[in-house]
């Protein structure tokens, strides 16, 4: 027997995937993953208008970059599909009309002119329109629970026609969400909504009770931008006879600053990625693996936009992430996304990789960097390491020899400096050694010797390295730059 436990994922493929609909995804993968469930990848695409060529694509490759995988999808293939709701237009129209024939919808046939002089009627009067019992059966909307089955024949057969929810009059609805706890809402306060539109496509709302449904959903993990929407689909369950599934609606990611939803004009203000690879639209919007995070830290970083484990630990593994979560844990509030905290999370999770796994995520990105010397690089650079990209630019006196700074030679200089310096030249000579230990035991036997300052001398060994006085440590940096660049960088500093 199937495990009962079943979640879905349901992108609209209408641009990129931004990271609220990737933060979605992870907590529904990791409680299908906790829960020992299965999990669906379905395309919502029912909007024509909308949809985005490539758009699917990018989703697509987002989550496969992250790891986040499917058990049914498009691609994979299952029991339920297809997976696509634009193959699936002949479903929804057999339970639009069951609904019809329940006497839980009905056909409407208002322009949307008459509409908008509707709602300009109700602002004058300092009300709201609202398409429900209130006004629906009252002749001055046009449907079929006005007119007679012959006039509705005749204007279906014209073609122009909407099939909409009958909102049951004055009732009050109570249902309950995981993360916000019960709620209860009056029919007077929500509209008959479509169900058909006149492009003969399902909205949303018909489309998604349906599926979820048919595909046999346990639990619906989504963003709260829906939450307005859940008495409606309990509504729609109850008018099909059939058990809704269990709600969880995710609060929303926030601006770093001020208020508001993280959009991707905040990462161009900002200078940070909102999406997980790259998509070019009037411009290209890198993402966050061109950008060098990896996925690891990603998921690690979106799992606490949200949701909080009960210890302090703030640096998880995937596995570890499907061990603590619970969705009972995550917060009714926003999340703000704070892009520097991502960076130290990122940082971290450099440092946990193992270095051969390391060599393999950041090779790709930078291939001006050659490969005999690419893991001893990273050795050396790793602990100051944010992203794995640019690496060579970043570290480019490792690779080039820096322009002479004058000033701060010359700050680090004095005549005992010169001395250790000319006196740790001959011993590297003459020791024909390269390793870091041995150098700084060397370096330090000159300090003595010439009754120079070892740090101050440290100082001008790493502005003559560098060019600035920053960069790994000194003498490791001797070690990788080799014994015949570091005297020629030494010489060149000491002589000014």
């Amino acid at each position: 027997m199937k495990n009962q436990i079943r979640l879905r994922f349901a992108p609209s493929p209408t641009g990129p995937l931004h990271i609220g609909g990737l933060r979605t995804a992870l907590f529904n993968y990791l409680f299908a993953k906790k829960m020992g469930g299965e999990l669906v990848l379905r395309i919502e695409d029912t909007d024509k208008k909308r949809t985005v060529k490539e758009s699917q694509k990018h989703i697509e490759e987002s989550l496969s970059w992250l790891g986040i995988d499917f058990d049914e999808s498009t691609s994979k293939g299952g029991d339920y599909g297809p997976y696509n709701q634009s193959e699936r237009g002949s479903v929804y129209i057999k339970y639009a009309n069951e609904l019809i024939e329940r006497g839980m919808a009905y056909y409407a046939f208002d322009t949307t002119e008459a509409l908008d002089l509707e709602r300009k009627g109700h602002e004058k009067k300092g009300k709201t329109f609202i398409y429900n019992s209130h006004n629906r059966e009252r002749g001055r909307l046009i449907n079929s629970l006005v007119l007679s089955e012959k006039e509705t024949q005749e204007k279906i057969e014209k073609g122009r026609y909407v099939i909409r929810f009958k909102t049951p009059a004055d009732k009050l609805i109570h249902f309950e969400d995981i993360i916000r706890g019960k709620v209860s809402v009056s029919t007077r306060d929500i509209d008959d909504k479509i169900l058909f539109k006149s492009d003969g496509m399902p909205t949303y709302h018909l489309a998604n009770v349906v599926d979820d449904h048919l595909m046999k959903i346990s639990h619906v993990i989504r963003g709260e931008e829906w939450l307005p929407s859940l008495a409606l689909h309990n509504l729609i369950y109850d008018a099909f006879g059939w058990t809704a599934p269990k709600f969880a609606h995710l609060p929303l990611i926030l601006k770093p600053t001020g208020k508001g939803k993280l959009s991707k004009r905040d990462g161009d203000q900002f200078g940070f990625p909102v999406y997980a690879i790259s998509w070019s639209e009037e411009k290209l919007y890198k993402g966050f693996k061109e950008s060098g995070f990896l996925s690891s830290s990603l998921i690690n970083y979106m799992a606490f936009l949200g949701w909080r484990p009960k210890g302090d630990n703030e640096i998880y593994s995937i596995s570890e992430l499907i061990s603590d979560f619970r969705l009972e844990n995550i917060n009714k509030a926003g999340a703000k996304f704070d892009p520097k905290k991502l960076l130290w999370v990122n940082a971290q999770h450099i440092q946990k990789t193992n270095i051969k796994e390391l060599v393999k995520l950041c090779s790709s990105k930078n291939a001006d960097i050659e490969k005999d010397v690419f893991e001893k690089f990273l050795e050396l650079v790793r602990p100051r390491l944010e992203t794995i990209e640019g690496l060579k630019k970043k570290f480019i006196f490792l690779f080039e020899r820096p322009g002479i700074n004058k000033d701060l030679v010359n700050k680090m200089s004095s005549k005992e400096t010169i001395t250790a310096i000319n006196d740790f030249i001959t011993e590297v000579r003459s020791n024909k050694t390269n390793k870091a230990q041995n150098l700084k035991e060397l370096l330090s036997k000159s300090v003595e010797r010439s009754g120079a300052k070892f740090g101050k001398t440290l100082g001008f060994c790493r502005a003559s390295i560098v060019g600035k006085m920053e960069g790994p440590d000194v003498f490791e940096m001797m070690e990788f730059i080799g014994a015949q660049e570091t005297i020629v960088r030494l010489k060149l500093g000491a002589n000014i």
